[in-house]
């Protein structure tokens, strides 16, 4: 049972290290694309 334990254990330890791991080495940003509108101005 204690075995089981330490598997379980080690497991959610090496999945937050892994989750922690892409969060900071993943390619996160985003596409920045340049967007040009005009704008009408009400100048009373």
């Amino acid at each position: 049972m204690i075995r089981l334990l330490k598997a379980l254990v080690f497991l959610i330890v090496v999945g937050i290290v892994a989750i922690i791991g892409y969060a900071y080495l993943g390619d996160l940003t985003p596409n920045r694309v340049e967007v040009n509108q005009p704008v009408t101005l009400d100048a009373n």
